[in-house]
């Protein structure tokens, strides 16, 4: 799947069937649906790509005390970027 492709997918009622578990999380927060991306970041605490999530995922939420717990669990700092720059990164780098 492309980044483009993933993209278009937010057009659908449902994830794409192949999309890893954080992809499905970033395809709910892209379509407004924190708390299912949220119990996607929750379901799988210490692991790396999961912690990662959390923290952009606390981002969103405004709570950057919290984000940046995370940010330093998954061994990333805050970027300085927008949010909207940090979640096509996260999406291009996890397809």
């Amino acid at each position: 799947m492309t980044y483009d492709q993933f993209v278009a997918s937010l057009d659908n009622p449902a994830p794409p069937s192949q999309a890893s578990e954080v992809l499905v999380a970033l395809w709910h927060d892209a379509k407004g649906e924190w708390q299912a991306a949220h119990e996607i970041a929750q379901s799988r605490e210490g692991t790396r790509d999961y912690d990662r999530l959390h923290a952009y995922l606390h981002r969103v939420e405004g709570d950057n005390w919290n984000a940046n717990y995370w940010y330093r669990r998954a061994g990333a700092t805050m970027p300085a970027g927008t949010l909207k720059e940090e979640w096509t990164n996260l999406v291009k780098g996890w397809l």
